[in-house]
This record gives structure tokens, sequence and C-alpha cells, in this order.
């Protein structure tokens, strides 16, 4: 083990940041993080958080609070836009993992997160309003700079500051606007009682003549639920890429309007809402390089990704367990940056392009490709169920959570 670095700067405090803090202190490597929100707030709705994720997260110590927050998945499920069954795959526990897949409100995984950091780093550690503008570096150091405060110095900076991050635009000033996918996402959460097995990731439909994705996150004393739900269609346009601009159902209920299944009323759902909240599907092209000196990038900072499959989150969990261990086993922290780089970008790049061209709601793509759309009358008669889990399984390869990749129950 290498001897302990000085005082690492962490630039955001979401879940990048806040992993990648437990992380260090973990290792017994000091930190600061520095987060541009002036408090914290349980923000967003949904995220699924896959084994992959969780293993990390376990190690930890997280998973029993986490357990008290989510809802654990059993399985994945797959309709077309006529509510027919097409494919049912179980996931964490129940598929043989050795961890689990949790469903959570992604306020109640930043407050899990957030109270650990206080409690193991100390309230100290943690520093509000302080929005960073841009860092400075010599041979030995590295100096961030903040809006309306003082400059903080320490060895290295990781910047986790998010998809709009200022760190980034300053290595890539001419990077240009977003990538913008041609679909606009519309995301809700409704309290109701449980649908089918009360613990289904399910999707139903595809982007072009409507798809939803729906999920408990929260269960309640009272038998209910606290229902994740979301909708992509395409657009032409799109406002700016902000998690907190309001929705308005009629922008967006047309292709479901007659969605009242047996098993679910997709219609009363989106209209018992707490709350809409609407979000273009935005990313940025993939660069090849990450790491300046002692300054680098993480998370959404890093790879700007798609908002599909829970992988913006799980991605920046897995840079923040790499890094840590990297700058525990190195002297030279700015060579752990570098070997950090190595090893995680390329993976994250391809991840980025695969949720662009492949999602993994393309298994209704396909069946809804061979029957044009209309019913079927029996799913075998048009694919073999054994294709569509085929599909499922190269995107679960791809995004690193396949079960030969993060290991089965022992």
């Amino acid at each position: 083990m290498a001897d302990k670095k000085p005082e690492i700067l962490v630039i955001g405090g979401g879940i990048g940041g806040l992993t990648l803090a437990l992380s260090l202190h973990k290792r017994g490597i000091p930190c600061q993080v520095f987060e541009a929100a002036t408090e914290f707030k349980p923000l967003g709705v949904g995220i699924n958080m896959m084994p992959h994720a969780i293993r990390v997260l376990t190690s930890l110590g997280l998973q029993p609070t986490l357990e008290n927050y989510g809802v654990a998945a059993k399985e994945f499920t797959f309709f077309n836009r006529h509510g027919q069954f097409i494919l049912a795959e179980p996931c964490g526990l129940h598929a043989g993992y050795e961890y689990p897949h949790f469903s959570i409100h992604r306020g109640d995984l930043h407050k899990v997160l957030y109270d650990a950091v206080i409690e193991r780093l100390g309230p100290e550690a943690v520093h509000l309003g302080h929005r960073c503008t841009g860092v400075d570096q010599n041979s030995d150091s590295v100096t961030a700079r903040f809006e309306g405060t003082g400059p903080k110095t320490g060895s290295i900076a990781i910047a986790v500051d998010g998809f709009h991050s200022a760190v980034r635009r300053q290595y890539y000033p001419n990077e240009g606007a977003p990538h913008f996918g041609g679909i606009n996402m519309w995301r809700g959460v409704t309290r109701r009682k449980p649908f089918l097995s009360a613990a289904s990731v399910t999707r139903i439909g595809t982007v072009a003549r409507g798809k939803m994705t729906i999920y408990p996150i929260r269960n309640f004393k009272d038998g209910t639920q606290l229902i994740n739900w979301s909708t992509e269609q395409p657009r032409d346009d799109h406002k700016l890429n902000d998690w907190a601009t309001p929705g308005r159902i009629e922008d967006f209920i047309e292709p479901f309007r007659n969605w009242d299944f047996d098993w679910l009323d997709v219609p009363a759902l989106i209209a018992g809402a707490e709350f809409i909240l609407e979000y273009p599907m935005v990313d940025r092209d993939p660069v090849n390089k990450w790491t300046h000196g002692r300054v680098t990038l993480l998370g959404d900072a890093a790879h700007p990704m798609y908002p599909r499959g829970g992988n913006g989150g799980a991605q920046a969990i897995l840079d923040a367990e790499v890094i840590s261990r990297l700058l525990d086993e190195m002297d030279d922290p700015a060579a752990a940056l570098h070997a950090y780089e190595d090893e995680r970008l390329d993976v994250t790049n391809n991840i980025v392009l695969t949720n662009r061209a492949q999602p993994p709601d393309v298994i209704i793509e396909k069946v809804e490709e061979l029957t044009g759309g209309e019913p079927f009358e029996k799913l075998e008669d048009i694919i073999d169920p054994a294709q569509l889990v085929a599909i499922s399984e190269s995107y679960k390869n791809t995004a690193g959570y396949s079960l030969e990749k993060v290991g089965g129950a022992r």
C-alpha cells in the first residue's frame, strides 16, 4: 500500500462525488468535497442500481441502509404497446447475482451517501455553496477556484461536477452544445398499489409509438408503493437539460390514452403523479482524454450518457472505486489518474454509444418490427424467445453488469 497523499479535492457532491469520498476514506486517503448547491434536497425521481454498482456500495457498508429505502427488484419485464407480455427475466439476487438490484428514489440514494459521508468524514469535509469555475495547477498541487468564495488547494482535483462540468469545459472549450438524440423524456412518481410482482422493472412499447418504463422505488407501511415512471418520445427540439424542469401531461399523454391494461392502468398512473419533470435525451460525444496533469474527470463530467438503465449513476460509482484503488496503490497521484483513465475510458465511451444505438428496450423494438406494431397471437410464432434473451445479455455485457462480469452468489 502506497503512502497516503495530501488532501484530494472532490469537485461535486452528487452520487459519484460522495461515493468517491467514501471510497477514499475507506482507504485512509483524506479528501474534501465541494458542492455547488447551498443545501442538499431530495431531487429527481427513480434510479436503478444494478448489482455491479451495489457491489461497490456494499463494500462501503451501505447495503443495509439501502434496503430500508429502496425496493429490491425481482425481474425485468417487457410488454408491447398493447399490453401483451413479451419477456420476463429475473434480476439481482433472483438471477443468481451475489448482490441485489435496487430500484430507489435518487433523493434517497443521495441521502444514504451524504449521511455516510457526514458520519465518517465529518461535516467539515463537505463544503456547500462552492460552485467551481476552474482549476490551476503546478508540478506539486492543484488549486480549484470557486464562485463567490476563496480558492482551495490540494494534491489533485477530481471533477465530478456533472453534465455541465466547468472543469470539462476548461479543457474542452469548443465542445459545443450537447448531442440531442431527437427524444424527450417525461418522468414522474405516483403513489399507488403494487403492480405485477411488486418488484418489477417494466418496459412497455417503443419510442416511435409510445414507450414507458415503470418500477417501484419505495415501499410504504400501508402496502402502497411509490412508482417511478418515464416516457420517451421523438421531438424536433428540446429545452436545456435540467433535472428540475417541470413537465405537462398534455405534452406527452397522447400515445397512452388507451393503455388501460388488466395489470396496470397507465393513464391513471400518470394522472396521479406527485409531480412531472421534463428532460431531453442528451449526451456528449466521447472524448479521448480525461486526465490533465493533476486533474481528471469522473462520472457525467467524464462520460455524459443517455439516462437509460441506471448507467449514469452506476458508471460514476464504478469510476469512484477504480480511482480510489489506484490512488491507494500508486505512489504518484498524477500517474494514478492516468491509470484510471486507461482502465475506464474505453469501457464507458462504449456504453455512451451503445445507449444511443441499442437501449435495453431494443427487445420490444424487435417484436414491434416483426409484427408491424400489431397484436400477436403467439410470440413463439414470431421470434424465438431465446433470441430476445440473447439481445438482453448483450446489453448487460456491454454495460458491465452481466452475471459473468459481476459474479454470482457464493
